[in-house]
């Protein structure tokens, strides 16, 4: 009887689990999805059931798919990878994990086949067509297609150490740092560990307007890990966001580690890219087109990915992953990939939620290296809903004044994400490591070997760049000095050099005193303060340099007779201030007393006949600068603040007027002279950089006080410099002068086989300048006026023709990832004295 019911009891389940699985029993799957080489998460994968409808993995590469249909298998597929189907085992909730493997033709590019292999072509493509009708539709999907907007953004950027070698870690010097070595994240790259060492997080609300125009950024909080007084961090800041700008795939153009990469969707996207429809799927009952694009050449600034597209007759991006090919043209690059998610209004238009770039940077493809990552998400939208005019009123970009003194509380209520553990102890490790005697004193050292400042105490010595330099006038050099820092006071700065030529066996020496108004550093931005200084110098007429000193070592070896140089007695006092969105004004007071030194003379004829020679010539000048940079960003170094160069113009008018009988002043005089520059991106053939300027002066002055154009005898490439022109070699009273660099980005060279896998880039440059003399201020014109100075007994200094002065030159940029050299000719004056007609010029700069 027993066995009876048993086998009545196992009849029934049978027939349940037979009635079950007929009536369409729900099968839950879930998993990640990894390469099967690089143990990465593949995003984007097709999963489906076999014949039935599916879904992407997300950028972590996980799934979850369900189905109550009978199903037997699940397949992954994606472009470039080999499709991966499994049979199903029993059970309704099951977890497989799935290791794709890529087409050994996939590593560097995707070619789609058929039984007879098409060539691609842009006529009567289905896919070209689709992606003609998104870029018809670009203006009405843009967030700035609404009549107004607003809401909330919150940025995270991350940098991270990757793959740190046992080696360092067990070195002594760097041992007792072990703290902030152990602080590992796995999270962020499958298959590899991260140590985050750097973490800046900004929230901020947002407001647009259409009619009348306007827009309001307000930070409400910002948040990031200080280094201390040896690394400026604000600037650190403002070079990672432009390195990790905002990424709006609807532009033609996405800055990307400051590069313009072309966007998959621009204006001329079909002519450089290629297009392949590879599924259509479905969400939240929206039929998307899954894109597959990739460049037509693989080593151009272009991207690669797949984007989803919306059909109802919007032609939205819904989603877009894209990364660059590792033959494209970036230097340090070995991964870039980009998502961005959008999600559907209530207008059923799709609107950016989550951004995120991802950066890998290193040396060599395997070894240790950097990771960075930007993640922006938005939330509290609100559309075409009134704005109050106070909200725009006032600069269009605000930072509150207590936006870096929330507590942690407050930043664990507003992310929109939580930190990962690894994160979360980043802001702790860096504190403690900015408070070890050690960590401060490594970089000490560091400061010193790269800016040339050591610090002692309050103060600080260098620049040792300049300890030690020649010339033909003082001969051997030697010079010492130190300035104060912020740690003596934030209100008082003092600083003073010594130097002594032994060829001339002159003393020289400088000494100023700064006050700070606002009480804040004078090195960081806002400045505001009063300087007075005095210094004895000597110095090139017309030798303008900006990152450098004049007398680095660097710099002793000219080409020619460096002949020209003044002795300078200058006393200065400067009222500075800068405040809105940079800009700037600058009161001076200066009395210059000039006298000539090597080959330079003060000659004047007697009204008798005869001549005279001046011994030297007194000035007295009031000034004032002006100077805008709107979004201006920078890095500030020990010296110079050194640009962050980007899309947005700097526009500079200076004023001067010497008075005679002020203080020693011998003349009367007004200067004006205004200048322009900027950078002008042309998409796929690189960009331009372009400087105007101009200038006049009123009064009658000897050759000393007039317009000197900045010459270069040195064999280094000045980019504001004239480079073949000699120093003083022309003088102005009224002038114009058109300064252009275009840079290919490799445009040209990326087509030629043996070239392109130097990655050397392509430069052109020219230069051009336009400059008149008027008869009471030229001394072959006006018998009164101090002669122009001879070099071994010719004339050397003259005034400018009708013809302007030109040069130009071709370059290759990058090499060995960091040098420029460029060939430069001179096509005019050709008949002056000891000039070169034409050079080759090198820079070193670090770019990617």
């Amino acid at each position: 009887m027993e066995r009876v019911s048993k086998l009545r009891l196992g009849i029934v389940m049978l027939l349940l689990m037979a009635f079950q699985w007929a009536t369409g029993q729900e099968v839950t799957v879930s998993g990640i999805v990894r390469d099967a080489s690089t143990k990465l998460p593949v995003q984007n994968v097709s999963v489906y059931f076999t014949g039935a409808e599916g879904m992407i993995t997300g950028t972590d590469g996980r799934y979850t798919i369900s189905s109550d249909a009978r199903v037997g298998f699940i397949e992954f597929s994606i472009v470039g990878y080999k499709t991966v189907k499994r049979r199903l085992p029993e059970g309704t909730k099951l977890v497989i994990d799935v290791e794709l493997t890529p087409f050994p033709a996939a590593l560097n590019n995707v070619t789609v086949t058929t039984k007879k292999r098409a060539k691609y072509r842009n006529k009567d493509n289905p896919a070209v067509e689709l992606i003609r009708q998104v870029i018809a539709h670009k203006d009405s999907n843009r967030i700035k297609a609404y009549e107004s907007v607003s809401y909330e953004k919150y940025e995270k950027v991350l940098v991270s150490l990757n793959k740190i070698s046992k080696k360092i870690t067990d070195n002594k010097l760097i041992r007792r740092y072990n703290f902030v070595f152990d602080n590992k994240d796995s999270s962020k790259l499958q298959g590899s560990v991260v140590t985050p060492v750097f973490l800046e997080e900004t929230l901020s609300d947002y407001y647009y307007r259409k009619d009348p125009k306007a827009e309001k950024s307000i930070v409400k909080g910002n948040k990031k890990v200080d280094f201390g007084e040896f690394v400026d961090m604000v600037g650190v800041s403002s070079y990672l966001n432009r390195l990790y700008e905002d990424i709006n795939i609807y532009d033609n153009n996405i800055s990307v580690l400051t590069n313009q990469f072309l966007s998959p969707i621009a204006d001329m996207a079909p002519t450089f890219y290629m297009f392949y429809i590879r599924d259509t799927v479905e969400l939240d009952g929206e039929k998307l087109v899954k894109m597959y694009f990739t460049p037509r050449n693989p080593d151009d600034l272009l991207f690669r990915g797949t984007m989803y597209i919306t059909l109802d007759g919007k032609y939205g991006i819904q989603q877009i992953d894209m990364f660059i090919s590792a033959r494209a043209n970036i230097n340090f690059v070995r991964q870039l990939k980009i998502n961005q998610e959008f999600e559907r209004n209530a207008e059923k238009r799709y609107y950016l939620t989550k951004s995120s770039m991802i950066v890998d940077f290193g040396l060599n493809p395997k070894g240790g290296g950097i990771f960075g990552e930007r993640s922006v998400s938005f939330k509290n939208f609100k559309f075409n809903e009134p704005i109050a005019d106070t909200v725009f009123r006032g600069p269009a970009n605000v930072i509150l004044a207590d936006a870096d003194q929330h507590v942690d509380s407050f930043w664990t209520n507003v992310r929109h994400d939580t930190l990962t553990a690894a994160e979360s102890k980043v802001y702790a490790n860096i504190d403690s490591l900015r408070r070890m005697k050690s960590f401060r004193r490594l970089m000490d050292w560091g400061t010193f070997a790269l800016a040339g400042y050591k610090q002692a105490g309050p103060i600080e010595v260098g620049p040792a760049n300049t300890f030690y330099s020649f010339n033909p006038v003082e001969g051997f050099r030697l010079r010492a000095g130190f300035r104060t820092t912020p740690r003596l006071s934030k209100r008082y700065y003092f600083e003073t050099y010594g130097a002594y030529g032994f060829k001339d066996e002159r003393w020289k020496y400088f000494v100023s005193g700064t006050y700070s108004i606002n009480n804040k550093s004078i090195y960081h931005y806002p400045f505001h303060y009063v300087r007075a200084s005095f210094q004895r110098e000597t110095k090139i007429p017309g030798q303008e340099l900006q990152f450098v000193q004049e007398d680095n070592l660097l710099l002793s070896f000219k080409r020619g007779n460096n002949d020209k140089w003044l002795y300078n007695d200058i006393f200065r006092f400067n009222y500075v201030r800068e405040f809105g969105d940079h800009i700037s004004y600058d009161f001076g007071f200066k009395r210059w007393k000039q006298e000539p030194a090597g080959a330079i003379s003060y000659i004047k004829p007697l009204a008798g006949g005869g001549l005279e020679k001046i011994n030297d010539l007194t000035t007295t000048e009031l000034s004032a600068e002006f100077r805008w940079a709107p979004h201006e960003q920078y890095y500030q170094g020990k010296l110079y603040r050194i640009p962050i160069i980007n899309k947005y113009p700097i526009f500079t008018l200076r004023y001067i007027a010497g008075i005679k009988g002020l203080w020693g002043g011998e003349y009367t005089y007004h200067t004006v002279n205004l200048r322009a520059e900027k950078r002008f991106y042309v998409s796929q053939l690189g960009y331009t950089d372009v400087a105007v300027e101009g200038g006049k002066l009123y009064g009658k002055v000897p050759f000393p006080l007039l317009s000197i154009p900045r010459a270069n005898q040195s064999y280094s490439l000045q980019l504001a410099s004239f480079n073949l022109m000699n120093f003083m070699e022309f003088v102005n009273d009224q002038y114009a002068s058109l300064m252009v660099d275009h840079y290919f980005n490799g445009f040209i060279f990326n087509k030629i086989p043996l070239l392109k896998k130097l990655k050397w880039r392509e430069v052109i440059e020219g230069k051009l300048l336009y400059g008149t003399l008027r008869d009471e201020n030229n001394p072959d014109k006006n018998g009164e006026q101090m002669k122009f100075p001879t070099t071994n007994g010719v004339v050397s200094t003259f005034a400018m023709e009708k013809t302007p002065y030109f040069e130009a030159g071709v370059g290759i940029a990058n090499i060995f990832k960091l040098v420029r050299v460029d060939f430069i000719k001179r096509f005019t004056y050709l008949d002056h004295p000891e000039i070169a007609k034409w050079g080759i010029r090198a820079r070193v700069k670090f770019d990617f």
